[in-house]
């Protein structure tokens, strides 16, 4: 069963930066671009377990802060290493508040976009 749990105002993410946050017991990585798009990923870096939410933030790629390891914020992909990153479906409601979309498990759901800036808060 997927689960969409508001996480906190986007506003506690400073643009450019990330924070990581614990959903029901898995760790998620939440950025902000400069341009003020939203994006999830595990917490973790999976080459060194490097605190992703600390790394380096520009369009849609992240570098982890240990060893430089870059992946794609919109789907996961590594752009160098030699794996990806999960990544969960993440919006901002009307009223600031983000939303992140999981599974019971933890798991992301299989990609889909949510539109939640129209909902009424």
């Amino acid at each position: 069963m997927i689960q969409h749990i508001p996480l906190a105002p986007a506003s506690q993410i400073p643009l450019g930066e990330g924070r990581t946050f614990k959903v029901c017991g898995t760790g998620i990585a939440v950025f902000r671009t400069r341009e003020g798009r939203v994006f999830a990923t595990q917490a973790q870096c999976p080459h060194r377990n490097g605190p992703l939410s600390d790394g380096l933030v520009g369009e849609t790629t992240l570098i982890c802060p240990l060893h430089e390891w870059s992946f794609d914020l919109s789907t996961g992909m590594a752009l160098t290493g030699s794996c990806g990153v999960r990544v969960y479906p993440v919006a901002e409601r009307a009223d600031g508040t983000l939303i992140v979309e999981m599974g019971d498990d933890g798991s992301p759901p299989p990609f889909r976009h949510t539109d939640y800036s129209k909902e009424k808060p």
